[in-house]
């Protein structure tokens, strides 16, 4: 169990380290890292503020993701796979709400 949890902490740390760049707007619109989509590309202005807010959430999701796997490493009775299954579950979770959340902020980002 142990080579799982350090998995999903190491998982969750490089997202986290991940998305400090992109909070931080240190990184310009690119074809590989980011939230890349066509709004994104076609605008800088759109690019930095979808990052920004992108980023924020892919940190909290980092943080979910080691919390989770600490959490349940912890809880009394698990086994193996089902502490597996936890820990994918609690990641999936958190990246898919981080990633809905952006794509409805962009939604409000305006082209100009």
């Amino acid at each position: 169990m142990i080579l799982i949890f350090i998995t999903y902490v190491v998982g969750g740390l490089l997202v986290t380290a991940l998305s400090v760049p992109l909070i931080q707007k240190r990184i310009p619109p690119n074809p590989w890292y980011g939230f890349r989509v066509r709004k994104t590309l076609e605008n800088r202005d759109v690019w930095y503020a979808a990052n920004v807010y992108a980023g924020k959430r892919l940190f909290g999701s980092g943080l979910a993701t080691v919390m989770g796997a600490i959490a349940l490493y912890f809880a009394p009775g698990l086994t193996l796979d089902v502490y597996a299954l936890a820990c994918t579950v609690v990641a999936f979770a958190a990246l898919t709400i981080s990633i809905v959340q952006s794509l409805r902020y962009l939604q409000t980002l305006t082209m100009k």
